[in-house]
């Protein structure tokens, strides 16, 4: 079986259907994978989840960032009034609800027992082993898939706390399970508490600070993990740490890009 995954959508529904194109030109039964963010910024965040379920059983999403930040405003009417179009056209269609409950059903992570490969969004904090990370990444799924999912949003957003061991409660590690899985970049190389406030890229990273794939003991290294989020670390293998980033900046101009999970240096990008 041929596993494509493809970096962060953003809605951006055009690239999306072409590359989808030309990857069922290599093989249309072909497994695809989604890292996530597949909506937001972009002009048709409706439109890209329409066409990812129609894929059926061949997509599997895991939750971006941005997938949670508009889950959030459709729990907070408050919040509508400041999003982009290509929300407000989402919130606003008729089957809205059928596809944010589709969306809010997708897990953090990802993988299949056939093949090594672990998909996430964003990273795996290094203190967690898979096993672990499935494990809490299934704590907050329940979370959100509960009747009273809309509870989880109150006090979701935030970047503390900066290691588990400081989740003391519900809320904290929830925050903790989301900041880790969907929003991660940077940590400290020793310790590995996060930093969830520098953004830029590795070459300019304050002392100290490190990609969260490079920390040190890290403790989820043994399975390769493809990601996305982070489209300014400008590579896309990082085969010394075990790790793939896909996430080429499609929507800022950059091309939308797949790879073969099989081959691992097969690219396919579409501007």
């Amino acid at each position: 079986m041929t596993t494509f995954c493809i970096g962060d959508v953003h809605a951006q529904l055009k690239k999306l259907d072409q590359l989808l194109c030309r990857l069922d030109t290599i093989d249309a039964s072909a497994e695809i994978w989604f890292v996530g963010d597949l909506i937001n910024r972009g002009p048709d965040s409706a439109g890209v989840l329409r066409r990812v379920r129609q894929l059926g059983e061949r997509a599997h999403v895991v939750l971006g960032n941005h997938d949670l930040t508009v889950l959030a405003t459709a729990a907070d009417t408050d919040k509508q009034t400041k999003v982009d179009t290509g929300v407000l056209d989402l919130l606003s269609s008729d089957d809205a609800n059928d596809l944010l409950n589709w969306l809010r059903y997708r897990p953090l992570i990802h993988d299949r027992p056939d093949l090594e490969w672990i998909m996430v969004h964003a990273g795996i904090p290094g203190c967690w082993d898979l096993t672990e990370a499935k494990m809490h990444a299934r704590e907050f799924e329940n979370g959100l898939r509960s009747p009273d999912w809309m509870h989880l949003f109150k006090q979701l957003f935030g970047n503390e706390p900066s290691t588990w061991p400081q989740a003391r409660g519900q809320v904290e590690r929830n925050r903790y399970i989301a900041n880790a899985l969907t929003r991660q970049r940077f940590c400290e190389s020793t310790s590995g508490v996060l930093n969830m406030e520098y953004k830029k890229t590795v070459a300019a990273a304050p002392n100290g600070l490190v990609p969260w794939f490079a920390a040190k003991d890290r403790r989820n290294r043994d399975h390769p993990i493809v990601f996305g989020h982070w489209a300014a670390l400008g590579r896309i293998a990082w085969p010394e740490h075990n790790v793939w980033c896909v996430d080429t900046g499609a929507s800022w101009g950059g091309p939308l890009t797949a790879i073969e999970l099989e081959g691992q240096s097969v690219i396919y990008s579409v501007r």
